[in-house]
């Protein structure tokens, strides 16, 4: 009878077991099949129109079949540039304060702030970077475009920063200390090195999320039909670019919006990739 009952039972658990397995894939095949849909459809609208021409030039005037968005994409990667030397930096210190040295009421202010940053629109970010900065040059710039993204870019890289580090063990910083390592160092040599997979991965989930922001570059980069590679000047950015062709009555520059919008997407799925790549190998090398 014991027998019996326990088979009853080992028999229901994997009963269970399946059905809350399968319950997960089809969640994640739901999850999946969207992203796939739309990179398959920018794709499908997008690859025709993608060329050397296209990769090399410059935008040509209205009416001139060809052209391209040279300038944009290197206009993206400057801008994308400047934003993270800004905001990847003070995203991090900030969530090791949080997580490290943070007590108290301004540490509770800190966070607050950090996610009520997190969700303002990002055009609103885009007035007030146009309202200190490009107002105080005088003219729009690369680097006030970077400003605004730097600035989108902080509060998630600070707040996935802050949970990563706190959930390393303290083992791991007592084992440190007691080694006669001082706090700063243990936290920067030890601890941030042990959560370095997590900060990365809040890094690229920052990067990717204003990689393609339109809003607060129209107040800031402004957008430019040729090169352009100081950081005063107005420069071109591919979100700029594929906003300006999707809504013109044209279809050549529908079609090279479609193109535009694929480069995009390749480019920061490629960018996160690598990123990816040289933390593993920075991770297995630090091992050896």
């Amino acid at each position: 009878m014991q027998a019996r009952g326990q088979g009853n039972v080992g028999w229901r658990r994997k009963l269970v077991s399946l059905m809350f397995t399968g319950t997960a894939a089809i969640f994640s095949v739901i999850v999946i099949v969207p992203l796939v849909a739309v990179f398959a459809y920018l794709v499908y609208k997008g690859v025709g129109s993608i060329n050397y021409e296209f990769l090399t030039n410059t935008p040509r005037p209205v009416g001139e079949a060809g052209g391209g968005m040279a300038n944009a994409i290197v206009g993206s990667a400057f801008i994308l540039l400047i934003g993270s030397i800004l905001g990847i930096p003070l995203g991090i210190g900030t969530g090791i304060y949080l997580s490290e040295f943070g007590r108290g009421r301004y540490a509770q202010i800190v966070r607050f702030t950090a996610d009520v940053l997190n969700g303002v629109p990002s055009i609103v970010i885009g007035i007030a970077v146009y309202a200190l900065v490009v107002l105080k040059q005088g003219h729009f710039s690369a680097l006030s475009g970077g400003v605004a993204l730097g600035i989108m870019m902080v509060p998630t890289v600070a707040r996935t920063t802050e949970e990563m580090l706190m959930m390393v063990p303290n083992s791991i910083r007592e084992a440190a200390l007691g080694l006669g390592v001082p706090q700063w160092r243990s936290t920067v040599s030890v601890v941030l090195r042990t959560a370095a997979s997590g900060v990365i991965t809040g890094v690229m989930l920052a990067f990717a999320r204003v990689a393609g922001e339109t809003a607060p570059l129209i107040f800031t980069a402004f957008g430019n039909q040729f090169w352009n590679f100081k950081p005063n000047q107005p420069t071109a950015a591919l979100p700029l670019q594929i906003y300006t062709y999707a809504i013109s009555p044209f279809d050549e520059w529908h079609r090279q919006a479609w193109a535009g919008a694929l480069v995009l997407i390749v480019l920061i799925v490629v960018a996160v990739s690598l990123v990816r790549i040289a933390a593993r190998r920075g991770r297995m090398a630090g091992t050896t």
